[in-house]
């Protein structure tokens, strides 16, 4: 299985290193500790090769605009990174006229941060220009830049404390046409969510219902309110249970760590509805248990409804299983319906 970090393959940094005449970039990149390099020092090291063969910014800018088109995707977040370690507080009307230029390319949403840490309020007036551009790579950006809590990006502790600054650039992209704009906007207020239920809350009861792109938006942004069953929410998006639901049957088997476990249950209910449907696993861990939720579906409910499912429990970098007793919960519209537990053990 390719990683992520494998982008940078020797046939790219050979490509880059013949864009910018240096016959022996590749050689320049990949010293001693390459292998050991996760993704983001990659990023790094490319960039801070480019700084000893390009000229310092902002004489570099034209380089950059002649490189990036010939290097798309994710590993062209090398020329925004460039920029960001190279470019100086005094060239910050530059710096970010650039990133923008650059951004359709991969994206700049790492490299602006750097200046929006330094200035917040100068740079959301930039970003709520932004989220006005014909571009839709430039609107994401506006969204995408101001993230609290972007994975890979710095966290930008300010927004974290006190989102309100940024609201008004997505209230400006909650019917944004693109879905390129809306996830991101729709993973932003996600983010918000974490600490700040109740600005989302608020956007879900004055705009649910206005606009078909605003209402993906916001039930994207409410998958963790969701997750947590959050009443208000739940409320607010119809997800309350009506009549008698009970769960029957609930079987769950045994696992073994690298297998798949399987489950079934029979959803009963009184009067036709639909009903949110999720289960919950409490994993064992070294030293305690974590509950992970996943969804299951949302289904119109008529009398009696068989459900089957399996999860995955082999090891990734994000989840590492532990042997024991491990506990499975059906959830309906937020509430445990019923609870067993099963089995996991190690590999043979």
């Amino acid at each position: 299985m390719s990683l992520i970090k494998d982008v940078f393959s020797p046939s790219w940094l050979d490509g880059l290193g013949e864009a910018v005449d240096v016959s022996d970039f590749r050689r320049r990149v990949e010293r001693e500790d390459w292998e050991e390099l996760a993704f983001k020092q990659r990023v790094r090291r490319v960039a801070e090769t480019l700084e000893s063969v390009l000229p310092p910014f902002p004489d570099s800018i034209g380089e950059l605009e002649r490189l990036a088109p010939q290097f798309t995707g994710l590993p062209g977040i090398v020329f925004p990174e460039y920029v960001e370690r190279t470019a100086t507080l005094v060239d910050w009307k530059l710096a970010l006229e650039t990133l923008v230029k650059l951004t359709p390319y991969s994206t700049s949403e790492f490299a602006v941060r750097r200046f929006l840490l330094a200035d917040q309020e100068r740079y959301l007036e930039q970003a709520l220009m932004w989220a006005t551009s014909d571009d839709e790579h430039v609107r994401r950006l506006a969204s995408e830049g101001t993230r609290p809590r972007l994975p890979w990006g710095q966290a930008i502790p300010s927004l974290i404390a006190d989102p309100r600054p940024s609201l008004p650039i997505l209230d400006g992209l909650l019917q944004d046409p693109s879905l390129y704009v809306r996830k991101s906007v729709a993973n932003h207020l996600n983010d918000i969510s974490k600490t700040h239920p109740e600005y989302l809350i608020e956007r879900i009861e004055r705009h649910l219902r206005t606009d078909p792109n605003t209402d993906w938006i916001l039930r994207h942004a409410s998958r963790t309110l969701l997750k947590r069953g959050n009443p208000e929410v739940l409320q607010l998006f119809g997800h309350v249970t009506q009549g008698e639901v009970e769960i029957t049957n609930l079987v769950v088997s045994p696992v073994t760590i690298g297998g798949e476990l399987d489950f079934s249950f029979t959803v009963t209910s009184s009067v036709p509805q639909r009903l949110r449907l999720e289960y919950a696993i409490d994993y064992v861990k070294q030293r305690r248990t974590s509950r992970k939720v996943f969804q299951l579906r949302e289904r119109e409910v008529k009398g009696v409804l068989q459900v089957e499912r399996r999860q995955s429990f082999r090891n990734m970098t994000t989840r590492v299983h532990y042997p024991g007793t491990h506990t499975l919960t059906i959830l309906i519209n937020g509430e445990a319906y019923a609870t067993a537990t099963f089995e996991v053990e190690e590999e043979s």
